[in-house]
């Protein structure tokens, strides 16, 4: 019974977006003769693992660009886009710099591809992220024109079988082995030569011999056909070769488990005693079963997830598989492998590495690339606004402030106090987000991380921070909205479990939680004020009376009273009231309106008029005076009591109306930042 798919039905719809001619270039099969002229054209398809990982990774470009007088290098590759950036790896530059720079030296054959690469850092500092992303992306790279790697099976037919019973013997290359290898050793460089193989990016040099199987199969033929090369070739079907970590082809990851049930024969494959039976010895490569990690992920990446909890047995493969790039698999000689192997641990198992001496031969083939924590606030809040946003949560409001204040507070448990005593913790995390202050410079920064050789190795994990985030979406005090406040309550109440052995860290975090809560503080006073100064025609006419007196006082003029038409000294007391708000001290007072007046006249030169906006500091003392003017008006602290007048709550509707407009708040928390911040005034606490 046949069954046929109607034109225009459902399933057809699906299957009208397949790309025949992709399917079958991925799914390329020819002969060795076929596959030598791909060489031909495209050397680089014979690239080893490590120069296709770093191919693949520089394919996405790099960027470069200055951070403390600093030439630092960006990836692309790492912001994972083609996974819409679920594994994007924010904040690490520099780590991720020096993993590259290892690759590019391995690529070159300059020694790191005969070393583990060892990810060192803080539990849920992106070790296991970065592996994964390399892993990923070389599986679609294997799938590009540029990627394209190829393998090949054996078909035997005729008299060459081995097998009487099957018309045809079909043995795919259990390691999945470059089909160059099947050259003799001894051949390949004078064979290169003849065929006018040439080097493409990289010198063409294929080491290493045929694995066990293969190299069976190829003295059978050999002994068949007399010795004749050219008719064993015959046999050789070529194939293109997909990487896939689910169908354990080119990508490995080995996790280690309980210590009893561990075997090294995961690693390096095992005797397939059904098969021994058919050919008769478990020393045949037959009866054999090439399947162990290091066998699958053989042209590939290998990942050992915490790679310190090996058993020593394990350790033995794992040494030999570095540094001669071989494996001994059970009754079999060693055998060549090509692939990246990455591993990644954390601080406590990487300190018990550091203080056994048995490991000194593993410690002396690994090269170690510490990933810390972010240390920078706006890297870290990225973390948290790719999980918790309007789409991820759709029905829930997250505050203004929020994330940043959760991700504030993580960044600072991370930092070492500052040597410098006149420089604040927190103020040392705003020059590390780039933000300027007054007596330091570029130089100052590059001092400060210089100092602090372990920062970032320690304090609060992204994961802590994204399960307390979770913790309030579904607390029975989010109505709809979550606030800073909440989110640093349910930081703070976690402490105790988290830290419940150590009661310093736990008070240090505690403290910081106390800063954390100053700067929301200072933030939300901020929007506020805005929301209220937020009249454009007010600002304006006060900016006009401010320049006005300016101009009266640089030249030495009186300025015409609009009232009384009389002519008048400059108001010295509005200029001060204004310059006061921007911290500009009485001794600069003229600095500072000399440079506003001959900002206003290079204006003028251009055929430009002034506009206060363009001026980011007077536009900010404007705002903070007519938040000074306005607020008695709007009688802010009359919120806490229970009345209000008709007029009054006109102006705070106003204001609510900004704060939702303008800085993203909601019905909720702009009720909430104007009660906190009514609270505030009420206190007497006006602190600008």
């Amino acid at each position: 019974m046949t069954s046929t798919v109607e034109p225009g039905s459902l399933v057809q719809k699906i299957a009208d977006l397949q790309d025949f001619d992709q399917y079958a270039d991925l799914h390329w099969e020819g002969s060795f003769e076929d596959y030598l002229q791909i060489v031909r054209d495209r050397p680089d398809c014979t690239r080893n693992a490590f120069q296709r990982l770093y191919d693949m990774v520089l394919s996405y470009g790099r960027e470069e660009y200055m951070d403390a007088k600093k030439k630092l290098v960006r990836y692309p590759f790492f912001r994972d886009e083609d996974g819409d950036g679920a594994d994007a790896i924010f904040g690490l530059d520099i780590p991720l710099m020096k993993l590259v720079n290892i690759l590019r030296s391995a690529a070159q054959g300059y020694g790191p591809e005969k070393r583990v690469i060892l990810l060192h850092g803080p539990v849920g500092s992106s070790k296991s992220t970065i592996a994964r992303l390399l892993k990923k992306g070389l599986e679609r790279y294997s799938r590009t024109p540029d990627g394209a790697i190829y393998t090949y099976e054996w078909r035997l037919t005729g008299d060459t079988r081995m097998d009487t019973e099957r018309e045809t013997e079909v043995y795919p290359c259990p390691m999945n082995d470059e089909p160059l290898k099947i050259i003799p050793k001894t051949w390949r460089k004078d064979a290169f030569g003849k065929l006018g193989l040439k080097s493409g990016k990289y010198p063409l040099h294929i080491p290493g011999e045929l694995n066990p199987q293969c190299r069976f199969i190829f003295n059978h033929l050999m002994s068949c056909y007399k010795g004749d090369f050219a008719k064993v070739t015959k046999h050789v079907h070529v194939k293109r070769l997909l990487l896939s970590e689910q169908d354990r082809v080119g990508i490995g990851t080995f996790q280690p488990k309980d210590e009893k049930n561990q075997d090294s024969t995961e690693l390096t494959g095992d005797i397939n005693y059904r098969k021994i039976a058919i050919y008769g010895s478990d020393s045949d490569p037959r009866a054999f079963n090439f399947d162990g990690e290091f066998n699958i992920a053989n042209r590939g990446i290998i990942e050992f997830i915490e790679i310190l909890k090996l058993d020593v047995a394990f350790l033995y493969d794992l040494l030999g598989a570095t540094q001669e790039r071989k494996i001994k698999p059970k009754k079999f000689a060693q055998t060549d492998i090509d692939e990246v192997i990455i591993g990644h641990t954390n601080e406590a198992e990487f300190k018990k590495l550091l203080n056994n001496e048995f490991m000194e031969a593993f410690r002396d083939r690994t090269i170690k690339v510490d990933v810390p924590y972010i240390s920078r606030l706006s890297e870290e809040v990225r973390i948290y606004t790719r999980d918790y946003n309007q789409e991820s949560v759709p029905s829930t409001h997250i505050a203004p402030h929020t994330l940043e204040m959760a991700a504030m507070w993580a960044v600072l448990t991370r930092l070492e106090e500052p040597k410098k005593h006149n420089l604040t913790l927190l103020q040392k995390l705003k020059l590390y987000d780039g933000k300027t202050l007054p007596g330091f410079t570029q130089d100052n920064i590059k001092e400060l991380r210089k100092e602090a050789e372990r920062e970032g190795m320690d304090g609060i994990s992204p994961r802590y921070v994204q399960d307390k985030i979770s913790n309030s979406l579904v607390s029975e005090k989010n109505h709809g909205c979550i606030s800073p406040f909440l989110v640093l309550n349910e930081l703070e109440a976690g402490l105790r479990s988290h830290l419940s052995s150590n009661p310093e860290a736990r008070k240090r975090y505690q403290e910081i939680i106390g800063v954390v809560r100053q700067e929301y503080e200072d933030l939300v006073k901020n929007d506020v004020q805005r929301a209220i100064s937020a009249d454009e025609d007010a600002i304006a006419k006060l900016c006009a009376n401010y320049i006005d007196n300016v101009k009266a006082y640089t030249q030495k003029e009186k300025v015409k009273n609009k009232f009384t038409g009389q002519d008048e000294e400059p108001d010295e007391r509005l200029m001060r009231s204004i310059e006061e708000k921007i911290e500009i001290p009485e001794s600069r007072k003229d600095d500072f309106r000399r440079e506003i007046m001959n900002y206003i006249g290079a204006l003028a030169i251009d055929g430009k008029s002034f506009d206060y906006r363009t001026n980011e500091r007077l536009h900010k003392a404007l705002e903070l005076k007519l938040f000074e003017d306005q607020k008695d008006s709007i009688k802010l602290t009359s919120i806490v009591s229970a009345v209000v007048d008709k007029d009054t709550q006109e102006k705070i509707d106003l204001v609510k109306t900004r704060l939702i407009r303008n800085y993203h708040y909601c019905e909720i928390c702009s009720t909430d930042a104007l009660n906190f911040v009514a609270s505030i005034f009420a206190r007497g606490d006006t602190k600008e």
